[in-house]
């Protein structure tokens, strides 16, 4: 029986330093080689992904923007796309005449953006945006109509709750939205993707690319959930959100205890995916 091992990053498969360590790289590598099939699935972009996960050699595609994107890691060609279709600049309107002016990652030019208004930012936008100032892809524009340009595949707004949680309770039927507070920051977070994006849907994919029987699942936050529900088993790590741990077949070590590598390390049976 071949079994697809897929893993969150953040919060997860990362340590609190936001890097996977030495021991976890040193376990997943070793059981690739011994024909494990791992994968990650992340809101991460595959540009910060791959920086994080630089001891993991992941020779599989990898699940990136919540499932908007399944991506070949080793020649970072696009496997499974997904982009707004043009509602989503009404969406715009709408947060932009509440006051909510986010960051909009796009495809301008043939070229991968995140577009966002300098004077309009938040602090936890500048925190974001603030760990990413040498990112190629930084694309200030001069007013929030600007955001709309290109083919858009991700919508972030950080925001309070109080203006963040109307929206999400408004378009949760149209748009994948993810409401939850940042591993890191603490700030508030509401993310917005095509309605066919989500980890779910791209681990489906991948185990059908793979030929792979099952899927296992790992992760710690609210946009695991639904990679859960379609996984066969599921664990979340001891720090996970209480909500996720609803729908897991066990609780695990943490991710600052290595708790995935743990597990695949005491589980993974040689051969397993003959």
């Amino acid at each position: 029986m071949r079994t697809l091992y897929v893993s969150d990053l953040d919060g997860t498969l990362l340590r609190s330093n936001e890097r996977t360590s030495d021991y976890t790289n040193s376990v997943i590598n070793r059981l690739t080689q011994q024909g494990m099939i791992f994968s990650y699935a992340t809101a991460r972009s595959y540009y910060t992904a791959r920086k994080v996960t630089a001891g993991l050699i992941a020779r599989i595609p990898l699940i990136v923007f919540n499932g908007a994107f399944v991506i070949d890691n080793q020649t970072g060609a696009h496997l499974l796309e997904n982009y707004f279709d043009a509602s989503a600049d009404s969406l715009l309107d709408d947060l932009f005449a509440h006051g909510i002016v986010p960051i909009v990652f796009s495809f301008i030019g043939g070229e991968e953006r995140f577009s966002f208004v300098p004077e309009s930012c938040t602090k936890g936008m500048r925190l974001f945006l603030d760990n990413r100032k040498s990112d190629i892809r930084r694309n200030p524009v001069a007013a929030p109509d600007a955001l709309k340009a290109g083919c858009k595949f991700y919508i972030a707004c950080i925001d309070t709750p109080e203006k963040l949680k109307p929206f999400y309770e408004k378009y949760r039927n149209d748009y994948h939205c993810v409401y939850q507070t940042d591993f890191y920051s603490g700030e508030q977070w509401l993310e917005f993707l095509p309605r066919e994006a989500s980890k779910a849907n791209a681990a489906g994919q991948l185990k059908k690319l793979m030929q792979c029987d099952r899927v296992i699942a790992f992760g710690d936050g609210k946009n695991d959930i639904d990679l859960f529900l379609a996984a066969d088993e599921s664990y979340a790590v001891k720090n996970a959100d209480e909500q996720l741990k609803k729908y897991a077949s066990a609780v695990i070590p943490s991710n600052d205890e290595d708790g995935v590598a743990q597990w695949l390390a005491e589980h993974f049976m040689t051969g397993e995916t003959v």
